[in-house]
């Protein structure tokens, strides 16, 4: 199966993110990753449904939307009225994941949840079903540009065995980190999307990076 890229909009130039995802589509992008933060979950604030709904029409992309909010069951409904495609919940951040995933699932959204680099994956035992992705937090959520922590591999394979053997059609993400240096060990362990910001955004040849990673 190919890897999908998601490059993250985080360190995109926010004065013409509309320029933005137009560079990354026409560089071979297939999703566009929303790193929403709302201060209280994490200590940054960056975009909410409004940034996302202005986004959706200008672009053909699978807008991939990753929620580092505390309680997010209160922010699906107007996320789903902006256009996304995918909400991903952190697992860490509500008291009822089953519930904010079925409410994913009942605004007609595809559902994921994310776990930061200490949370376990037996978080996940009793919402398999509820799943179309798992996004592995490869740094501690709240800022881009840090370094992969290697930890997570482990975390990364054991849920590559855990959906084949279950044989489940969940994506993997990895976001954090993910770069030419750590993308192939990243791949190889299990992962099926790749979410990158800086190395994409912020490198001279970043773009470039995107057919690379599509290409493991």
């Amino acid at each position: 199966m190919a890897v999908k890229v998601a490059p993250s909009l985080l360190s995109a130039d926010f004065s013409d993110l509309g320029r933005e995802l137009k560079r990354i589509e026409e560089n071979g992008a297939d999703w566009a990753h929303l790193d929403v933060m709302d201060g209280h979950f994490v200590p940054a604030i960056t975009i909410g449904p409004v940034v996302a709904k202005s986004l959706r029409p200008r672009t053909r992309l699978f807008m991939d939307a990753h929620l580092m909010v505390s309680e997010p069951e209160n922010h699906i409904e107007p996320f789903a009225r902006a256009g996304v495609n995918l909400l991903t919940i952190q697992a860490e951040a509500t008291a009822h994941l089953d519930r904010a995933l079925r409410k994913i699932k009942e605004h007609g959204l595809k559902a994921g949840v994310a776990l930061n680099p200490a949370t376990p994956v037996s978080v996940l035992e009793y919402v398999w079903p509820l799943l179309d992705l798992v996004l592995v937090m490869s740094v501690n959520p709240g800022a881009g540009g840090q370094s992969f922590i290697p930890a997570v591999l482990p975390k990364i394979r054991y849920i590559a065995s855990q959906v084949k053997e279950l044989n489940l059609k969940v994506d993997i993400e990895v976001d954090g980190g993910v770069n030419r240096e750590t993308a192939p060990e990243i791949v190889k362990a299990g992962a099926t999307v790749l979410v990158a910001g800086s190395a994409i955004f912020a490198a001279e040849d970043g773009m470039s990076l995107i057919g690379e990673l599509k290409n493991l």
